[in-house]
């Protein structure tokens, strides 16, 4: 056994959790945890950006925006509240929501093969866009997710309505005013 491990540490079940933080600081706040030897996991996803006229580069952007995942034993939670740019620990007044090891390695290794990018959560009722085949642009309400989504989409003239199978990746969520909107939505996935 490795005489620099700290023993009380290994006798304390440890257990992953999201951290809620301020806008824009999860790479500082995971700094602040790495420097405080916190376990944390910020997911990262490759995207390419440019800025004005300048070339198009390689960025790394957290996957879920405000949030980051830190292990810890129980009574280590006010170490991660004092962390500045640390809002909270997601889950109730006492006791944080866990998130199983499984996940966690799931979420590092399909971000190591590319495959994992961010995506706005989907609710039943959401108003949803068509981008892409034989029905792009028509707006309607989304009305199941499954392996394919189905949108519903109404002629309000006539009372009456269609639905279409569609591809996840070939919708996107609409804002106030018929705008694209990136945002999250909060509510329940079907």
């Amino acid at each position: 056994m490795d005489c620099n491990v700290d023993l009380s540490r290994l006798s304390a079940a440890t257990d992953w959790c999201a951290v809620f933080t301020k806008p824009r600081h999860e790479k500082r706040v995971s700094e602040h945890f790495r420097v405080r030897e916190i376990e944390n996991f910020l997911p990262l996803y490759q995207a390419k950006h440019k800025w004005g006229n300048g070339p198009t580069q390689i960025v790394y952007l957290p996957l879920y925006s405000s949030y980051i995942f830190v292990r810890i034993a129980t009574g280590e939670r006010t170490s991660v509240l004092e962390v500045p740019g640390v809002i909270r620990i997601v889950g109730g007044r006492r006791e944080a929501y866990y998130i199983s090891d499984a996940y966690i390695s799931s979420l590092r290794e399909g971000l190591q093969e590319g495959i994992i990018e961010p995506h706005p959560y989907l609710t039943v009722g959401a108003k949803v866009r068509i981008r892409t085949g034989i029905m792009a642009g028509m707006e309607g309400v989304l009305k199941r997710k499954k392996g394919n989504v189905r949108v519903v989409l109404s002629l309000s003239m006539l009372m009456q309505s269609v639905s279409v199978d569609v591809a996840l990746q070939d919708i996107e969520l609409i804002g106030l005013g018929g705008v694209s909107d990136r945002r999250h939505i909060k509510g329940d996935a079907a």
